[in-house]
């Protein structure tokens, strides 16, 4: 089976991780600042503060803007549930605009659900394409919003040369499928001094020191094995996003003009790093997404669904008044639609033309 993601490992990996179970020091050492250092150059911040997952870094993230009962953050319904379970987790109000081509809110629409309760615009960069950040970086300035950047699948991502995660305050993952990995983890970036200085009191249960507490807080805290994984991954980061990018154009060329079939493409000026290959099977197909993802996996390709529902749209979330279930269309057909299909860095030649024939083969 081709699997639809596939970590990459090696001895520098297993060496730092030596180190740390030989130093004795698990936690708060030197491969936190390591990691956070790296994460900084690539992202171009002045801070970049590890947590344990990415949701973590959400919740973090609001809390560290002050956002919370009473005050509404604008995003998008089609994202992982991490998204909205940190608005809720906060006491904050979701507001749910629809997406563009590119599967990202649409900037266009993002106005009208401004309202005197805003505080925050919260896009997503999903699959790895970073939305288009320049008009809802301005509507932020004009109406005083933070922006909360998900870029939880999007290290690396730039848009006309910036990076993901140096519009606002950027959130990242670093889960086992993501395109580096410490197993869990997550990160934070931000410029701003005192937005970084509360990230780092809430991840450490509130202290400013040891048993000065400033405020209720979390153990939000990356181990130094993670850390350790993380230097190293950060290490390949720019390697592992260039096969992406060439897994992608191959793809695409083997893929073009395929009836019923729309491809992911990269929008002009913005870089997407191919977390996820995500194609759109439409209704005129010859076959449907679901009967295209079963005979992939008849032959051998594993392909996944992200995501087969708007976020919302489950049972637990009901009884949420604050939570609207909006029409929303472009975002509700995507969900019946989209398909990933592998893209990882260990893949080679035969399997992306064995991943291209077998698609191209149920469709045609």
């Amino acid at each position: 089976m081709i699997a639809v993601s596939e970590p990459v490992l090696g001895t520098l990996e297993e060496e730092l991780v030596l180190e740390v179970l030989r130093s004795g020091r698990l936690v708060r050492g030197p491969m936190i600042e390591r990691f956070e250092h790296a994460v900084r150059e690539k992202t171009g911040t002045r801070h970049a503060v590890a947590v344990n997952n990415g949701t973590s870094a959400l919740i973090a993230a609001l809390l560290a803007h002050g956002i919370g009962p009473g005050d509404e953050v604008v995003t998008t319904p089609f994202t992982f549930v991490a998204t909205l379970n940190a608005i809720l987790h906060v006491g904050a109000t979701p507001r749910f605009v629809d997406i563009g081509d590119d599967f990202n809110i649409d900037p266009d629409l993002v106005e009208a659900s401004i309202g005197p309760r805003t505080r925050a615009l919260a896009p997503v960069h999903l699959y790895g394409c970073p939305a288009h950040m320049e008009p809802l970086e301005a509507l932020a300035r004009r109406h005083g919003l933070a922006i909360i950047e998900d870029g939880a699948q999007a290290l690396g991502a730039r848009v006309h040369g910036r990076a993901v995660g140096s519009f606002g305050t950027g959130c990242f993952s670093f889960y086992a499928t993501k395109n580096i990995t410490t197993g869990e983890g997550g990160a934070i970036t931000t410029d701003d001094d005192d937005v970084a200085a509360a990230l780092r009191i809430l991840r450490d249960q509130g202290q400013r020191a040891p048993y000065d507490y400033d405020r209720p807080g979390f153990n939000f805290r990356m181990t130094e094995l993670e850390a350790a994984l993380g230097v190293a991954q950060m290490q390949r980061l720019d390697t592992l996003l260039e096969r992406r990018h060439d897994h992608a154009i191959r793809l695409r060329h083997a893929l073009a003009d395929t009836p019923g079939l729309v491809l992911p493409v990269e929008p002009p000026q913005r870089r997407h790093v191919f977390h996820q290959f995500t194609v759109q099977v439409l209704p005129d197909a010859r076959c449907d997404r679901d009967r295209l993802c079963a005979a992939l996996r008849r032959h051998g390709v594993d392909s996944r669904v992200y995501y087969p529902r708007v976020v919302f749209d489950y049972d637990c979330f009901r009884s949420f008044a604050s939570v609207e279930r909006s029409a929303l269309p472009r975002a509700r057909a995507a969900a019946t639609q989209v398909l990933s299909l592998p893209v990882h860095p260990s893949l080679d030649n035969d399997d992306l033309e064995h991943i291209a024939r077998v698609t191209r083969g149920a469709l045609t």
